[in-house]
């Protein structure tokens, strides 16, 4: 058994940790859930969706990117954090064109998931509507880029997990979007495969499988039968035994 190298405290709970862990790492190895959608266990954080933001030593910070320290005093689960993420929760959804009911996505989305785990009943800001490039011509995947959050799991994937590059996020702030590393920009340019981490890891229905539409029935689907939180648990103890493509 792993030793730990220290000790910090959320929500006044006693947590360990061990050198090298980050506040997000050393939370969920003791089945504490800090909300998240662009972390994942295994892939350099990014802190891009902000979501993990934690009060440490009274100060807010980014779980998933702030290194653990010991005597930490970490405030995770309250009133004023969750309604922050609740906010930016509410700015991811009208900022893109996710529309639960007419998405094939829906049961299986972290993003629709995260809205029902902080209790989010209504989008509260006026829609976007965004008109954003969708990308059909890989024979097997489909990119859509309206529903991108930008959280650029695809991109640390294909990069560190597929070794392929195929992803990069160009621009900065508002002007920000999703690339496809090939000269005519297009998917089906690339190499990426369905069987590639990068295919698999899209929180949204952003990249999705072609003709695989409702092989699951709504209601049996991840989120259905699971609690965001069980999910983000499983996924940590899963990495930790050294299998990432799942």
């Amino acid at each position: 058994m792993t030793e730990t190298t220290g000790t910090i405290f959320i929500d006044g709970k006693a947590v360990g940790f061990m050198q090298g862990q980050t506040i997000m790492d050393a939370a969920l190895s003791a089945q504490v859930y800090i909300p998240h959608l662009c972390h994942y266990p295994g892939l350099t954080p990014s802190g891009n969706c902000r979501l993990c933001v934690v009060e440490a030593d009274g100060r807010r910070a980014a779980a998933c990117t702030t290194a653990a320290k010991a005597g930490q005093q970490i405030s995770n689960n309250t009133a004023e954090l969750n309604a922050a993420r609740k906010v930016i929760t509410q700015m991811l959804f009208v900022e893109g064109n996710h529309i639960c009911p007419s998405c094939e996505k829906s049961g299986n989305c972290k993003l629709q998931a995260m809205g029902y785990h902080l209790g989010m009943l209504e989008e509260h800001y006026p829609q976007f509507n965004p008109r954003r490039v969708l990308d059909a011509s890989h024979p097997d995947i489909l990119l859509d880029r309206g529903r991108c959050i930008l959280c650029g799991l695809c991109v640390r994937a294909s990069h560190e997990v597929d070794k392929k590059n195929v992803f990069a996020i160009a621009g900065r702030g508002a002007d920000a979007y999703l690339i496809v590393n090939t000269v005519s920009g297009k998917l089906g340019d690339s190499n990426l495969d369905v069987t590639d981490l990068a295919a698999n890891i899209c929180p949204v229905g952003a990249i999705m499988f072609k003709e695989r539409g409702y092989v699951t029935p709504i209601g049996e689907r991840i989120y259905d039968r699971q609690h965001i939180s069980d999910v983000a648990m499983h996924e940590h103890v899963t990495e930790q035994k050294g299998d990432k493509k799942r």
